[in-house]
C-alpha cells in the first residue's frame, strides 16, 4: 500500500512539473508570436492585434466549411449547391435518390429549364434503349459507335491521383462510357481499367511531344497504337480558363508524371494559351486532318464558345476544303466549368455559358449543313438527370462531366483541387491523403452514378413522351424568363433553316 501511495505522489508531481512546464512552453511560444506579429510589416492586422489577430485568418479558412454545412441552404451554394451534390452522392452509393414534401429548385428563375409532360407519356413496354451514334462515319478507318450519354470529361492525370484515375477507368468500363484523358497525356491507369479512351491535345502536346514541344507523328500513332484509345480531342480552350493553357503546380509535377508529359521533374508545368501550328481556322483544320490521318481515329476539338465570327470563318471554310475535312466531333464547354487552378478574372468573366453557346452553335451546324457531319458533345456542370436532358434536348450528341464524377468519387468540394491537399484524395499526390480512396470501392460508384444519370434522364423523356433520352427535342422545353413566366424553348431558340447555298449539302458516306 505504501508502495501504491509513493507511485500516486509520484505520477502526481510529475504531472504538475508537466503541466507547469506546458504552461511554461506556452507563455513562452505567446510571447515569441507576440514579438514577431508586433514587428512584422506585411500585415496590419496582425502588426495591430498581435496574437488574437491570427485568428482572423484561422476563422476565415474555416469559413469555407461552415458555410458549407451549417448556413447555405440547399440551392444556394455554389459552384454546386447541397441539393444538386447530395444526389450526386446518392446516386453514387445506390441509395434512395426520391424526395419529398415538394421540390427545393426554384421554378421561377430566369433562365431555368421546364421540361413539358405528355398527357400520353410513354409506358414502359414502349420505351427503348438508345440508338448508338457512330462519330467519324466515312471519313475515318476506324469510327468510333457508342451508346453512351454521359461520359467523363477531361482531367488530367496529375490534376488528379492514381487512384482517382483507376477508379474512373474500372467505372467507366463498367458502365459502358467513355473517359478522357485530359491534357496530360495518356498513363497507364487510364488504360488498367479498359475503358474506352478520348486522347485530348492540349497546346503543350504532353504525351505526343517532341522535345521542343511541337506534335510528333510516331507518338501519334504509339497512342493511336492502343485498341482502348477511340478518338483524339485537340483543346483549343477549356471552361475554367478560355484563353490559357493548363497549369499544374510544381508540387504535383512527380518523377512519374514528368515522364508521361515530357516535362522537367518539380517544374511548373504551364502549357501555352494557344497552340502554336493554329493561328486561322484553316491551321486549325489542317491538324484535325493531320491527327485523323496519322491515326485513322475520329478527330475533333473542344473550345468554349466566344468570339462568334470564328464558327461563321470555320462552317464556311469546311465547304470550301469539302466535308471530308470537317471534324468529326466538336465539344462546347460552358465557360463555368474547369476543376483545376485557373485565374480567377477568366473563371468569372471570359466566355460564355453553355446555356447559351450550345443552341447557338447546334443552329449554325443546321444552317451550314453540317449538323449531321459533326457531333456535338456537351460539357460544362451537366451533373444531374434534368441538365444532361436539357442538352440533349437542345440537340446534343452526347453529354461529358467532370465534376460529377468527382462527386462519385467522394468530393466534398473543399475548394482545394488547386491545391496538393485534397482530402479526399482526389486532386492530391499525398500518399497519407491518396489513402482513403480506394479504387476498387470507388469504381462502383462511378458506374453506378453514369448509370443513374441515364435513368433519370431515361424517366424526363418518357414523362415527355419520348421513347428514349436522344428523343428528347426542344419542343419538349420551356424555358422561364423575367417575371417567371416561361416561353417555348423551340420559339426562344428557334431551329433555324438550311442557307440556300448549303441545301443540297450531303454527309460524307
Amino acid at each position: 500500500m505504501d508502495n501504491l501511495q509513493q507511485l500516486a505522489q509520484a505520477v502526481i508531481q510529475w504531472g504538475a512539473l508537466t503541466l507547469l512546464f506546458a504552461f511554461g512552453v506556452g507563455i513562452l511560444a505567446i510571447g515569441v508570436i507576440y514579438v514577431i506579429d508586433k514587428t512584422q510589416t506585411s500585415q496590419t492586422i496582425r502588426r495591430n492585434y498581435p496574437v488574437v489577430g491570427r485568428f482572423r485568418y484561422f476563422f476565415e479558412h474555416l469559413g469555407e466549411f461552415f458555410r458549407q454545412y451549417f448556413f447555405a441552404m440547399d440551392r444556394e451554394e455554389l459552384p454546386f449547391n447541397r441539393a444538386e451534390r447530395s444526389w450526386a452522392y446518392r446516386a453514387a452509393k445506390q441509395v434512395d435518390t426520391t424526395i419529398a414534401f415538394g421540390s427545393t429548385r426554384p421554378l421561377n428563375l430566369e433562365g431555368e429549364a421546364i421540361f413539358l409532360n405528355s398527357a400520353f407519356p410513354t409506358l414502359e413496354e414502349d420505351a427503348v434503349e438508345s440508338e448508338a451514334v457512330t462519330i467519324g462515319e466515312g471519313c475515318c478507318t476506324k469510327p468510333y459507335t457508342t451508346k453512351s450519354i454521359i461520359n467523363i470529361s477531361g482531367m488530367s492525370f496529375g490534376a488528379i491521383s492514381t487512384p482517382a484515375i483507376l477508379a474512373l477507368s474500372n467505372g467507366a468500363r463498367e458502365a459502358g462510357i467513355w473517359m478522357n484523358t485530359g491534357e496530360g497525356g495518356l498513363s497507364p491507369y487510364h488504360l488498367a481499367g479498359g475503358a474506352d479512351i478520348v486522347f485530348q491535345i492540349g497546346t503543350a502536346k504532353y504525351g505526343v511531344r517532341t522535345a521542343d514541344g511541337k506534335l510528333c507523328d510516331e507518338k501519334l500513332k504509339e497512342m493511336a497504337a492502343h485498341e482502348q484509345v477511340k478518338m483524339f480531342e485537340i483543346k483549343m480552350s477549356q471552361g475554367a480558363k478560355p484563353g490559357k493553357g493548363g497549369i499544374l503546380p510544381a508540387i504535383k509535377v512527380t518523377e512519374e508524371i514528368a515522364n508521361i508529359r515530357g516535362i522537367p521533374v518539380g517544374e511548373d508545368s504551364i502549357s501555352p494559351n494557344g497552340h502554336d501550328e493554329i493561328k486561322s481556322v484553316d491551321d486549325l483544320l489542317d491538324m484535325i486532318n493531320r491527327v485523323r490521318q496519322v491515326t485513322g481515329k475520329p478527330t475533333g476539338f473542344k473550345m468554349v464558345v466566344g468570339q462568334l465570327d470564328f464558327w461563321d470563318d470555320l462552317f464556311a471554310a469546311i465547304h470550301k476544303r469539302g466535308l471530308e475535312q470537317a471534324p468529326d466531333f466538336i465539344t462546347i464547354d460552358s465557360a463555368d466549368g474547369g476543376t483545376g487552378a485557373a485565374p480567377q478574372p477568366l473563371m468569372d468573366y471570359v466566355g460564355m455559358t453553355i446555356r447559351e453557346s450550345l443552341p447557338m452553335i447546334i443552329d449554325l451546324l443546321h444552317e451550314y449543313g453540317l449538323r449531321e457531319r459533326i457531333k456535338v458533345i456537351c460539357s460544362g456542370k451537366l451533373i444531374t438527370p434534368g441538365k444532361v436532358a436539357w442538352a440533349l434536348s437542345v440537340g446534343a450528341d452526347f453529354c461529358t462531366s467532370a465534376r460529377g464524377f468527382m462527386f462519385a468519387l467522394g468530393c466534398i468540394q473543399a475548394l482545394q483541387c488547386n491545391k496538393n491537399t485534397c482530402p479526399t484524395g482526389i486532386t492530391t499526390h499525398k500518399a497519407e491523403l491518396q489513402r482513403g480512396l480506394v479504387p476498387e470501392d470507388k469504381a462502383v460508384r462511378v458506374a453506378a452514378y453514369a448509370k443513374k444519370i441515364v435513368y433519370g434522364v431515361g424517366l424526363i423523356a418518357h414523362s415527355c413522351g419520348a421513347t428514349e433520352p436522344r428523343g428528347l427535342e426542344r419542343s419538349h422545353v420551356r424555358v422561364v424568363e423575367g417575371g417567371g413566366y416561361s416561353r417555348p424553348m423551340a420559339e426562344l431558340y428557334p431551329e433555324r433553316d438550311t442557307r440556300p447555298e448549303y441545301i443540297n449539302v450531303k454527309t460524307v458516306q
